[in-house]
């Protein structure tokens, strides 16, 4: 990783003075600041525009970085857009508008701590390698009042734009985001997308885009079976990204794929837990935890599923529960657990509440999906579209300057269920999407007929619910057992 030069580090630290930021999150703020430099560099983003800090925040997500480090990361980067625009502007253009980047983090707000004993922790993300040679240009744009101008007057080095080898594909990126967007496609699509954009284009090293052909998407896929050896499902879904940026964002045609080495696609049996572990992990969980995850065994729900939940979703005259946009954009009805009816109506309640108070503050609604707020100017602020389980503050919108809820992110709960598998010391891997293998399982069990399963799962293809069968004991007319169980007895003679 490559140090933040001297006289940049020097301004940086100033600036942080200034807004205010307690002295023990400061080196936090510096070591993100690197952190985006180096990914800038390795995919040829432009470290000065916003759509870069835009494509920062979603490699931090891919990396399962928390909410609250994504949000320090944020503020540490808008912090040095403000840096080079203040050098920017003492070059001349004083009379330009100020801090074109105040919106997302204002200079009259003194940000809230965040992360004061941990450090970020990005072990995980590809960084440039130290030894390559970066050269640094001064670029212009508007001033900044809360920079001392004889400060920025010595610092060449700010404004900066690395000179890169390679193209950047800014536009690329900006490309695939709009035709997720008009396809409807769930956000974590464009996610898994981006994420395999990104090493695809480290892989043909910021290569022109408009020269990419069938040839470089061999190279990569073979890569990946060879040298990283990954699953053929992790392989496959290289393949599916690719084809979607060549078809829809490039305009290419992809061609027939032959002759690649493909990912040996090992047998798959998921892991399930009994109805005694499922107790054990619950007795180790609060809510709004314990609820959830009963929820994800109880309806067989996915995380996601279970996560954006709405009030309105739930039905109790008839006790079913409708869930909305599953995988595939897909709807489907599932009958409530009726043993934690009285959980489910409590925690009715305690949404109710948080929704006066809010109110009270005049915040802005929920957050809503697709377009549906422009149809319905009102729905983010109705009851009925309200979170289950909403997050515990408000997020500040910064383009629009208001606030708005969204519900209890997805890493939270992961956190919990790590927690409590490892107090109960329960010797299998277990995550949020154990409790729904568990719930198709546990149907089998009780003799469910396949096809109802595949109802209640939402699945396509029968054949993905098949894989249960798999998970419980023979159903054929003789129980099958071990050798080594048959008595002695029967051999004789």
């Amino acid at each position: 990783m490559h140090d933040i030069p001297e006289r940049i580090s020097t301004a940086y630290e100033a600036i942080l003075l200034e807004r205010n930021i307690p002295l023990v999150e400061q080196k936090f703020y510096k070591k993100w600041l690197r952190y985006y430099l180096d990914f800038c560099h390795k995919y040829t983003f432009p470290v000065g525009q916003q759509t870069s800090l835009a494509n920062f925040l979603e490699e931090l997500h891919s990396k399962r970085q928390s909410e609250q480090q994504c949000q320090q990361a944020q503020q540490a980067i808008s912090l040095f857009y403000d840096l080079c625009e203040a050098q920017r502007g003492q070059e001349g253009n004083v009379n330009s508008k100020q801090n074109q980047h105040s919106d997302i983090y204002p200079a009259s707000v003194t940000p809230v701590s965040l992360v004061t004993t941990q450090s970020p922790t990005l072990e995980t993300m590809e960084v440039a390698s130290p030894d390559e040679k970066l050269e640094m240009v001064v670029s212009t744009s508007s001033s900044v009042d809360t920079v001392n101008a004889e400060q920025v007057d010595s610092i060449s080095e700010l404004g900066v734009e690395y000179q890169l080898q390679g193209t950047n594909w800014a536009a690329v990126y900006t490309g695939l985001k709009e035709v997720i967007e008009l396809r409807h496609y769930s956000p974590k699509t464009l996610k898994t997308y981006q994420s395999w954009m990104r090493k695809f284009q480290a892989f043909v090293k910021s290569k022109d885009y408009h020269l990419l052909n069938q040839q470089d998407v061999k190279n990569f896929l073979t890569h990946l079976a060879v040298s990283k050896q990954v699953a053929a499902s992790t392989q496959n879904q290289a393949f599916n990204a690719l084809l979607f940026l060549f078809r829809h964002v490039l305009k290419k045609e992809f061609g027939e794929i032959k002759d690649v080495p493909r990912a040996k696609r090992r047998p798959y049996i998921p892991v399930v837990l009994s109805r005694e572990e499922i107790d054990r992990v619950l007795e180790r969980l609060r809510d709004p935890f314990m609820l959830a995850v009963q929820l994800l065994y109880g309806c067989g729900l996915r995380i996601s599923e279970c996560l954006n939940l709405r009030l309105q979703d739930f039905n109790f005259d008839v006790g079913m529960l409708t869930v909305h946009r599953g995988k595939g954009k897909k709807d489907r009805t599932v009958p409530l657990p009726q043993s934690i009816m009285p959980e489910i109506k409590l925690q009715f309640e305690r949404v109710s509440a948080l929704y006066d108070e809010d109110l009270a503050a005049g915040y802005a609604g929920v957050f809503l999906p697709d377009s549906l707020e422009e149809k319905y100017k009102n729905a983010a602020k109705d009851f009925s579209w309200q979170w289950f389980f909403p997050a515990k503050t408000l997020t500040f919108i910064a383009e629009t300057k208001e606030y708005r809820r969204y519900h209890l992110h997805d890493t939270h709960l992961q956190k919990a269920i790590r927690g409590a598998v490892k107090r109960t010391k329960l010797a299998k891997r277990v995550s949020a999407h154990t409790f729904r293998h568990s719930f198709a399982s546990h149907l089998v069990q009780a003799h469910y007929d396949i096809r109802t399963i595949q109802a209640l799962m939402g699945h396509a293809d029968v054949k993905t619910t098949m894989v249960y069968l798999q998970t419980v004991p023979s159903l054929t007319l003789k129980e099958a057992k071990s050798p080594l169980d048959f008595s002695s007895d029967s051999h004789e003679g």
